[in-house]
Protein backbone atom coordinates (compact mmCIF):
# COMPACT_ATOMS: atom_id res chain seq x y z
CA UNK A 1 0.00 0.00 0.00
CA UNK A 2 1.59 3.17 -1.22
CA UNK A 3 2.06 6.20 2.34
CA UNK A 4 -0.65 8.15 2.43
CA UNK A 5 -0.32 11.75 0.99
CA UNK A 6 -1.14 15.04 3.00
CA UNK A 7 -4.81 15.67 1.86
CA UNK A 8 -5.56 12.15 2.42
CA UNK A 9 -4.95 12.06 5.90
CA UNK A 10 -6.09 16.04 6.71
CA UNK A 11 -9.06 14.24 4.81
CA UNK A 12 -10.05 11.86 8.07
CA UNK A 13 -8.68 13.96 10.88
CA UNK A 14 -9.89 12.56 14.48
CA UNK A 15 -11.48 14.68 16.96
CA UNK A 16 -9.79 17.90 18.17
CA UNK A 17 -7.34 16.88 15.55
CA UNK A 18 -6.79 20.64 14.18
CA UNK A 19 -4.04 20.00 11.46
CA UNK A 20 -1.58 17.53 10.25
CA UNK A 21 1.65 18.52 8.30
CA UNK A 22 4.32 16.68 6.70
CA UNK A 23 6.55 16.33 10.50
CA UNK A 24 3.14 16.50 12.78
CA UNK A 25 -0.08 16.18 14.39
CA UNK A 26 -1.40 19.01 16.10
CA UNK A 27 -4.65 18.93 18.68
CA UNK A 28 -6.68 21.42 20.31
CA UNK A 29 -9.15 20.40 23.10
CA UNK A 30 -10.64 23.82 25.07
CA UNK A 31 -7.38 25.41 26.47
CA UNK A 32 -4.89 22.30 25.45
CA UNK A 33 -2.71 21.93 22.95
CA UNK A 34 -0.74 19.04 21.97
CA UNK A 35 1.78 18.56 19.23
CA UNK A 36 2.78 15.13 18.67
CA UNK A 37 5.38 13.89 15.73
CA UNK A 38 4.53 11.60 13.46
CA UNK A 39 5.36 7.93 13.48
CA UNK A 40 7.11 6.16 10.79
CA UNK A 41 3.43 4.55 9.69
CA UNK A 42 2.48 7.93 9.41
CA UNK A 43 5.17 9.16 6.74
CA UNK A 44 3.77 10.58 3.69
CA UNK A 45 3.92 11.05 -0.04
CA UNK A 46 5.28 14.11 -1.47
CA UNK A 47 5.83 13.75 -5.50
CA UNK A 48 6.06 10.44 -5.51
CA UNK A 49 8.57 9.82 -2.72
CA UNK A 50 7.97 9.61 1.15
CA UNK A 51 8.93 12.34 3.10
CA UNK A 52 11.38 11.61 6.62
CA UNK A 53 11.10 14.12 8.83
CA UNK A 54 14.65 14.50 10.56
CA UNK A 55 15.12 14.41 14.29
CA UNK A 56 11.37 14.64 14.53
CA UNK A 57 10.44 13.08 17.60
CA UNK A 58 13.99 14.32 19.28
CA UNK A 59 13.11 18.29 18.77
CA UNK A 60 9.47 17.34 20.51
CA UNK A 61 11.37 15.68 23.32
CA UNK A 62 13.32 18.63 23.43
CA UNK A 63 11.15 21.27 23.38
CA UNK A 64 9.24 19.98 26.16
CA UNK A 65 12.73 20.54 28.47
CA UNK A 66 13.14 23.56 27.01
CA UNK A 67 9.49 24.78 28.36
CA UNK A 68 10.17 23.24 31.33
CA UNK A 69 13.45 24.99 31.96
CA UNK A 70 12.48 28.55 31.25
CA UNK A 71 9.52 28.27 32.85
CA UNK A 72 11.82 27.59 36.37
CA UNK A 73 14.32 29.84 35.50
CA UNK A 74 13.01 33.05 33.62
CA UNK A 75 10.16 35.60 33.28
CA UNK A 76 10.19 35.09 29.49
CA UNK A 77 6.41 34.36 28.77
CA UNK A 78 5.74 30.90 27.85
CA UNK A 79 2.83 27.90 26.99
CA UNK A 80 2.36 26.62 30.26
CA UNK A 81 3.77 23.70 30.19
CA UNK A 82 1.89 20.18 31.17
CA UNK A 83 3.82 17.44 30.01
CA UNK A 84 6.10 15.94 27.55
CA UNK A 85 6.61 12.25 26.58
CA UNK A 86 7.58 9.43 24.08
CA UNK A 87 4.69 7.16 23.04
CA UNK A 88 4.98 4.23 20.26
CA UNK A 89 7.85 6.26 18.44
CA UNK A 90 6.43 9.48 18.75
CA UNK A 91 6.76 12.89 20.85
CA UNK A 92 4.17 14.06 22.78
CA UNK A 93 4.19 17.95 24.11
CA UNK A 94 0.81 19.11 25.82
CA UNK A 95 0.90 22.61 26.97
CA UNK A 96 -1.46 25.63 27.42
CA UNK A 97 -3.42 26.87 24.11
CA UNK A 98 -2.67 30.51 24.03
CA UNK A 99 -4.70 33.26 22.13
CA UNK A 100 -3.42 35.93 20.13
CA UNK A 101 -2.52 36.19 16.84
CA UNK A 102 1.59 35.96 14.91
CA UNK A 103 3.89 39.46 14.83
CA UNK A 104 4.08 38.31 11.42
CA UNK A 105 0.10 39.49 11.08
CA UNK A 106 0.94 43.12 12.72
CA UNK A 107 1.51 46.38 10.59
CA UNK A 108 4.94 47.64 11.10
CA UNK A 109 4.72 50.22 13.81
CA UNK A 110 2.50 47.86 15.73
CA UNK A 111 5.68 44.89 15.15
CA UNK A 112 8.01 47.69 16.57
CA UNK A 113 6.48 48.01 19.60
CA UNK A 114 6.29 44.42 20.03
CA UNK A 115 10.29 44.09 19.07
CA UNK A 116 11.11 46.10 22.26
CA UNK A 117 9.97 43.70 24.63
CA UNK A 118 11.05 40.94 22.55
CA UNK A 119 14.28 42.00 22.72
CA UNK A 120 14.19 42.33 26.72
CA UNK A 121 13.64 38.85 26.88
CA UNK A 122 16.55 37.68 24.47
CA UNK A 123 18.57 39.39 27.09
CA UNK A 124 17.33 37.29 29.49
CA UNK A 125 17.90 34.12 27.41
CA UNK A 126 21.80 35.63 27.46
CA UNK A 127 22.16 35.53 31.20
CA UNK A 128 21.43 32.18 30.93
CA UNK A 129 24.99 30.05 30.55
CA UNK A 130 26.52 26.41 30.37
CA UNK A 131 29.79 24.95 29.44
CA UNK A 132 27.73 22.30 27.82
CA UNK A 133 26.03 22.19 24.42
CA UNK A 134 22.22 21.67 23.73
CA UNK A 135 18.74 21.64 25.52
CA UNK A 136 18.62 20.65 29.08
CA UNK A 137 17.62 17.04 28.58
CA UNK A 138 21.24 16.31 27.02
CA UNK A 139 19.81 16.72 23.14
CA UNK A 140 21.97 18.74 21.09
CA UNK A 141 19.90 19.44 17.71
CA UNK A 142 21.03 21.10 14.69
CA UNK A 143 19.04 24.76 14.53
CA UNK A 144 16.42 24.71 11.73
CA UNK A 145 18.98 26.59 9.15
CA UNK A 146 21.64 23.84 9.92
CA UNK A 147 19.35 20.71 9.41
CA UNK A 148 20.06 20.03 5.28
CA UNK A 149 24.05 19.75 7.30
CA UNK A 150 22.32 16.94 9.73
CA UNK A 151 23.62 13.67 9.35
CA UNK A 152 20.02 12.73 10.94
CA UNK A 153 21.44 11.99 14.49
CA UNK A 154 21.93 15.38 17.38
CA UNK A 155 25.42 16.08 17.41
CA UNK A 156 27.82 14.76 20.19
CA UNK A 157 29.99 18.23 21.61
CA UNK A 158 32.76 18.53 23.61
CA UNK A 159 31.96 20.59 26.89
CA UNK A 160 33.88 23.89 26.53
CA UNK A 161 36.27 25.08 29.45
CA UNK A 162 34.16 28.48 30.34
CA UNK A 163 30.75 28.88 30.59
CA UNK A 164 29.96 30.82 27.61
CA UNK A 165 27.37 29.34 26.04
CA UNK A 166 24.40 30.97 26.30
CA UNK A 167 20.78 29.73 25.71
CA UNK A 168 19.35 30.20 22.04
CA UNK A 169 15.56 30.30 20.77
CA UNK A 170 17.41 29.52 17.45
CA UNK A 171 14.01 29.25 15.41
CA UNK A 172 13.06 32.95 16.71
CA UNK A 173 10.68 33.99 13.16
CA UNK A 174 7.56 36.23 13.70
CA UNK A 175 5.54 33.78 13.67
CA UNK A 176 6.72 32.19 17.01
CA UNK A 177 6.06 34.93 18.89
CA UNK A 178 2.21 35.54 20.23
CA UNK A 179 0.47 39.13 20.69
CA UNK A 180 -2.36 40.17 22.52
CA UNK A 181 -4.00 42.46 19.13
CA UNK A 182 -4.97 45.29 21.43
CA UNK A 183 -2.29 45.63 23.88
CA UNK A 184 0.73 44.19 21.87
CA UNK A 185 1.92 42.83 24.97
CA UNK A 186 3.72 39.32 24.00
CA UNK A 187 1.64 36.41 24.89
CA UNK A 188 3.90 33.33 24.39
CA UNK A 189 6.90 32.70 22.81
CA UNK A 190 6.50 29.92 20.91
CA UNK A 191 8.31 26.52 19.25
CA UNK A 192 11.48 25.99 21.34
CA UNK A 193 12.68 22.58 18.93
CA UNK A 194 16.13 23.44 18.60
CA UNK A 195 16.85 25.45 21.44
CA UNK A 196 19.68 24.84 23.96
CA UNK A 197 23.02 26.38 25.34
CA UNK A 198 24.70 27.10 22.17
CA UNK A 199 27.25 29.90 20.66
CA UNK A 200 26.12 33.56 20.30
CA UNK A 201 26.42 33.40 16.87
CA UNK A 202 23.64 30.72 16.52
CA UNK A 203 20.62 33.48 17.49
CA UNK A 204 19.68 35.34 14.51
CA UNK A 205 17.36 38.08 14.26
CA UNK A 206 14.75 36.39 12.33
CA UNK A 207 11.69 38.34 13.60
CA UNK A 208 12.73 41.30 12.22
CA UNK A 209 11.41 40.44 8.75
CA UNK A 210 8.50 38.11 6.91
CA UNK A 211 9.78 34.61 6.45
CA UNK A 212 11.12 31.49 8.06
CA UNK A 213 14.61 31.16 9.85
CA UNK A 214 16.80 31.27 6.91
CA UNK A 215 18.54 33.27 5.03
CA UNK A 216 16.18 34.98 2.60
CA UNK A 217 17.70 36.32 -1.08
CA UNK A 218 19.99 39.17 -0.38
CA UNK A 219 20.88 38.52 3.26
CA UNK A 220 24.49 36.98 4.62
CA UNK A 221 23.35 33.25 5.10
CA UNK A 222 25.87 32.29 7.81
CA UNK A 223 25.20 28.45 7.94
CA UNK A 224 29.31 28.04 6.96
CA UNK A 225 30.14 29.90 9.51
CA UNK A 226 28.23 28.19 12.26
CA UNK A 227 29.45 25.03 10.82
CA UNK A 228 32.71 26.22 11.31
CA UNK A 229 32.51 26.16 15.06
CA UNK A 230 30.77 23.35 14.91
CA UNK A 231 33.19 20.69 13.18
CA UNK A 232 35.84 22.49 15.55
CA UNK A 233 33.77 20.92 19.23
CA UNK A 234 32.19 18.28 18.13
CA UNK A 235 33.26 14.55 19.71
Amino acid sequence: MAPPTNHELNAKREEYCVSITPERKYYRCGNTWIKRSLRPTEWQQHNGFIYVPMLNMQRVINEGACLKFLAERTDIPLPKFYACFEDDGAGCLVTEYVEGVGMNDLDEEQQKVVTQELQKHMETLKTLTSNTWGGPGGLVLPPYRLMRRSDGRPWRMRPREEHNLVFCHNDLSANNVIVDPDSLKIKAIIDWEYSGFFPREFESNFYTRPGPSVALPGEVDDVDMLMGIIEKEKM
